[in-house]
């Protein structure tokens, strides 16, 4: 598979670029490459492409996951479903009178077939909305690994009626304006794009295809209820600010399946370490003695203390790596490292005895050291 060019490339914007630099640009290329309107050999991915490339930059944390991680690192933690999910190109084409009220846009439609292939999973008919839940960890558990039980609220089935929406004892009958099929189709000009036709949720029995004779009285003939759910959430070694995980069938409840959760995970600075992708960075500081005499110290490290031998005549600035000792990496790839940066302490208040013998080791020539290098 070829190398991914870069998004910021691929738009022709700076990195800098704003939202409505991103969006001009876009929209430009869009307009030129739509495979309506372009009929070239090459057209449909080019306009694809620049369509991932929007919807990953004009999201505010995706674009920092990119800008941090580049292609490899953000098509770990995003499928080409998550790059468009919430993406909103409508906004884009609005100017050109296109009417985007209620249910499935048509530009929706567009990116499922376009970059999907047939409806399923969050395109499947009555799919109930997706959640976000986000949590914040400590460096410590990130790089071992966490349990964390969550509560959020979502819908879910009402258990007066099972999720039916009839009261109970009374029949479930199919919609009349929709005719059992949960959506209506409309076909509309669209400027530029010639004709769609738009598919939107049945406004009558919200995407149902039935509804109750009788509706139930807990619900409303919803057949959904709001509730409090707990949640254990298994995070991995490893994640890192921006990471998220999806929880299949956690989401708010559809006519037809349940949406997902995606849980965002934030990890908190620490006050001893720093990291670095995979890498943790610590500043440790050495006594005079031990940065010139050498000295066998213990290090803290994210996964206990460890021993780091100092050669004799160590100076400030120092870095020392120790292998193996960073943040794992996502897919079982090993660790990272930890970088020590060493810094001399510089004794104070010392008795008269200490100031002799720091007298007596000192070894600067009486002359100045810049003496003789001007004249």
């Amino acid at each position: 598979m070829p190398a991914k060019r870069d998004y910021y490339e691929i738009l022709g914007v700076k990195r800098s670029a704003s939202k409505d630099e991103l969006k001009d640009a876009y929209r430009t290329l869009a307009l030129k490459f739509h495979p309506d309107r372009n009929k070239e050999a090459g057209a449909e991915d080019k306009f694809k492409e620049i369509s991932e490339a929007y919807a990953v930059l004009s999201d505010d944390t995706k674009r920092a996951t990119y800008d941090q991680y580049g292609h490899q690192g953000f098509d770990q933690r995003y499928s080409q479903e998550d790059i468009f999910r919430n993406a909103n190109f409508e906004d884009v084409f609005r100017e050109f009178g296109f009417s985007f009220g209620g249910g499935n846009s048509p530009f929706e439609d567009l990116f499922s077939s376009a970059f999907f292939g047939a409806p399923q999973g969050r395109r499947s008919r009555g799919r109930g909305a997706d959640l976000r839940y986000d949590i914040h960890i400590t460096l410590d558990e990130a790089a071992k690994g966490v349990s964390k039980e969550i509560s959020f609220r979502r819908e879910k089935a009402c258990p007066r009626c099972s999720g039916s929406g009839a009261e109970p004892g009374s029949k479930v009958i199919a919609c009349q304006k929709c005719g059992g099929q949960g959506q209506v189709r409309s076909t509309r000009r669209m400027g530029p794009f010639g004709s769609f036709v738009s598919v939107t949720t049945c406004p009558s029995c919200n995407g149902h295809g039935r509804k109750p004779e009788k509706p139930c009285g807990e619900c409303s003939g919803s057949g959904a209820v709001e509730a409090t759910e707990k949640f254990s959430v298994d995070i991995p070694a490893g994640v890192d600010t921006g990471s998220q995980l999806r929880l299949e069938g956690l989401g708010a409840r559809g006519p037809s399946s349940s949406g997902d959760l995606y849980v965002f995970i934030n990890v908190k600075e620490h006050g001893l370490f720093q990291r670095e992708g995979s890498d943790i960075h610590l500043e440790t500081p050495l006594s005079f003695s031990q940065a010139a005499l050498g000295a066998e110290i213990d290090v803290p490290t994210l996964f206990g203390k460890t021993k780091l031998r100092i050669p004799a005549g160590t100076q400030t600035g120092t870095v020392f790596r120790m292998r193996g000792e960073g943040m794992p990496r996502i897919g079982g790839r090993g660790k990272g490292d930890q970088l020590v940066h060493i810094t001399i302490r510089t004794p104070t208040n010392l008795s008269d005895k200490q100031k002799k013998l720091l007298s007596e080791f000192d070894d600067t020539p009486k002359k100045g050291f810049f003496d003789g290098m001007f004249r």
